[in-house]
């Protein structure tokens, strides 16, 4: 991948944790201005951590305050297993508070991002925690 150029097809799968059906469609439209990006969505934790199971996403995009388990418990799961550490994990959350932050890196994050989500610095983000993927293996 060439970091000078943003639109250098990807070919990733991003898998969207969120309850909020509103943010699932704000960040769906986003990720279709990175060419080669699938997305899928679970609606809750539990659902998150049967579709990594079955599809090994590149890089998963966690809602924090959800039904049925939360984004801390679902990163602390994924990361602490060895077959899904691995996947880069971006938490997204109106929580802005710096021990919400440091919940989120604790639990094993490798981003975190409060909401309302500037398009630019998020498709920044994605691109780079994709890149890192790419590196820690193949895609």
């Amino acid at each position: 991948m060439n970091p000078e150029n943003p639109q250098e097809t990807l070919n990733a799968k991003v898998l969207i944790v969120e309850d909020n059906e509103q943010n699932i469609e704000l960040l769906q439209a986003y990720l279709e201005e990175i060419p080669g990006v699938t997305t899928s969505v679970a609606h809750h934790g539990l659902e998150a951590m049967e579709i990594v199971s079955r599809e090994n996403p590149d890089l998963i995009l966690l809602d924090i305050m959800m039904p049925k388990m939360s984004g801390y418990e679902v990163c602390k799961q994924l990361k602490g297993n060895p077959v899904t550490r691995d996947i880069p994990i971006m938490m997204i959350t109106a929580l802005n508070e710096p021990s919400d932050y440091e919940r989120g890196m604790e639990s094993g994050a490798d981003d975190f991002v409060s909401r309302p989500v500037n398009r630019m610095e998020f498709l920044t983000r994605v691109r780079s925690l994709l890149r890192l993927r790419k590196c820690r293996g193949p895609m």
